[in-house]
């Protein structure tokens, strides 16, 4: 069946995205990812993978090419359609106090989500959602300035899974953290995917974290897609130079 572990989730097919006559920053990218696997997608700054990722999501719209979720393409459906499809696709982006907006108490922002769907939201899951991701139910109160910058980004998890979606663009979601706290929000990121069977796209710079949490990992140099493959092997065996720079760039971690 469609929705089984395993059967493709979302699909990248030929994906371009230019700012100009020689502006393209992504250039004919194709992917799959399926249900239940983190994929990988990792390069320098500027190779295009975040907007790759805003991509998926719609967040801005390809130049040529399509984004398929769930066997449908999202280049052909009405406003209404892709606002319900916003419930199943969710993003954490990489500075986490920016992506929250400091006005707002906490559980004004967890409880954002349901307000735009036209739901409510009462205290009991404010505290579940909270305790997911391993902050104290007192956190409601307080305002983004008020934490740490891996609590923050705790925040913005949590506001991800608000909904329940099946599938989460993680865009460097522990680069503007220290590794200690950087690797415990991994940590979170791999036991809420066990937890709730969620699809991820984990977009980073380093290879030994891709490596970590990732199943297979695309590496993207200049816009285009230069290398796909199982993580054991591309780390492994990587069969592009641009690859073994990347590796060699970064240190092993230990999370």
């Amino acid at each position: 069946m469609a929705n089984e572990p395993g059967s493709t989730l979302v699909e990248a097919v030929g994906l371009t995205r230019e700012y100009g006559p020689n502006a393209r920053v992504v250039d004919d990218v194709s992917f799959t990812i399926a249900r239940g696997e983190t994929l990988g997608l990792v390069g320098e700054s500027g190779s295009g993978k975040s907007t790759v990722g805003r991509m998926l999501l719609r967040l801005i719209e390809p130049t040529a090419g399509e984004v398929r979720y769930d066997g449908r393409s999202l280049q052909n459906i009405s406003t209404h359609e892709l606002r319900g499809l916003r419930r199943r696709m969710q993003v954490v982006f990489q500075d986490p106090f920016a992506a929250l907006n400091p006005r707002m108490r906490v559980s004004d922002i967890l409880s954002e989500p349901f307000a735009v769907h036209g739901e409510r939201c009462d205290t009991a899951r404010l505290h579940e959602m909270l305790s997911e991701v391993g902050l104290d139910q007192s956190a409601l109160e307080r305002y983004p300035h008020e934490f740490s910058g891996g609590q923050r980004q705790r925040i913005n998890i949590a506001r991800a899974l608000a909904l329940r979606p099946e599938f989460i663009v993680l865009d460097e979601p522990i680069s503007a953290l220290d590794v200690s706290v950087g690797a415990q929000v991994v940590n979170l990121l791999r036991e809420l995917q066990r937890r709730y069977g969620l699809t991820y796209l984990f977009i980073s710079h380093s290879m030994p974290l891709v490596r970590y949490l990732c199943d297979r990992v695309a590496v993207m140099q200049r816009g285009r897609l230069v290398e796909l493959g199982e993580c054991a092997s591309v780390c492994g065996n990587p069969q592009q130079a641009y690859t073994r720079e990347l590796i060699a760039a970064t240190p092993e971690i230990r999370a």
